[in-house]
């Protein structure tokens, strides 16, 4: 892997974020490390530099389009180019029937799930259009809930299906531009994201049940095999997930 090939991973403070950034670092990347959390950025900048790898840390806030277009900026002014985002950065909100959720909980997720997509995507398109060789690649982190929803989840399970709708009009429309777009959808990585499995979730029968967790090695490794492929290939979706879980029939 040449280590001409930038890759800019947003939520990269944490998580399945932090675990791509140093597995990419690992295989070759110049890594460009996007949140909101600059002390956790930082701990993930120095997890991959004692590995031997490169990281730009930007402090970035997906919702916000100035800070995003300054975010991309930085990276085509320090590396001259884009060759992989990996669309991760999310959450969500707290377990509440449809009916009960505040407006602007709803408004929280949607404009860190979907507009930030939707932005740093808009961003990274620019750049791969304008950059010799021109193309790229786009790999949006969705869920298992872009298919199917857990119980009291609108705004995540909605963002999720709408990630969808964006990597599919985001792999029509790069394809002139020689964009590649793809679509990882995770069930249960063992992160601090989802540390509550572990203890017990709701089901859709109302039981509580401590649901299996798979380790997020495993995401990282698939993130990376996506990124590597020439753009003539893409994994247009990926699902990787607990083997155990409950996602066929949500039981």
């Amino acid at each position: 892997m040449s280590a001409a090939k930038v890759a800019l991973i947003t939520g990269a403070g944490s998580g399945i974020g932090r675990a791509v950034a140093i597995k990419l670092a690992g295989a070759g990347y110049s890594v460009v490390l996007a949140g909101r959390r600059l002390d956790e950025l930082e701990k993930t900048k120095a997890a991959l530099c004692t590995n031997g790898g490169q990281a730009l840390v930007l402090a970035t806030d997906v919702t916000d389009q100035a800070s995003v277009k300054a975010a991309f900026a930085k990276t085509r002014d320090t590396f001259g180019r884009l060759d992989v985002l990996f669309n991760n950065a999310g959450t969500f909100a707290a377990g509440t029937p449809l009916e009960d959720i505040a407006l602007e909980d709803w408004k929280r997720v949607v404009d860190v799930n979907l507009t930030g997509a939707f932005l740093c995507a808009q961003e990274a398109i620019r750049l791969m259009k304008a950059q010799s060789p021109k193309g790229g690649r786009i790999i949006n982190n969705g869920s298992i809930s872009a298919a199917a929803p857990r119980p009291l989840s609108a705004p995540y399970t909605a963002t999720k299906h709408a990630i969808t709708g964006l990597t599919k009009s985001i792999s029509l429309d790069g394809r002139v531009h020689n964009i590649a777009c793809s679509q990882i959808d995770i069930g249960n990585a063992a992160t601090d994201f989802t540390a509550r499995m572990a203890s017990g979730i709701l089901q859709a029968n109302g039981d509580t049940i401590v649901e299996p967790r798979m380790d997020v090695a495993h995401v990282a490794d698939a993130v990376l095999y996506m990124a590597n492929l020439p753009l003539d290939a893409n994994v247009q979706f990926m699902t990787l997930m607990a083997t155990a879980m409950p996602f066929i029939g949500r039981g």
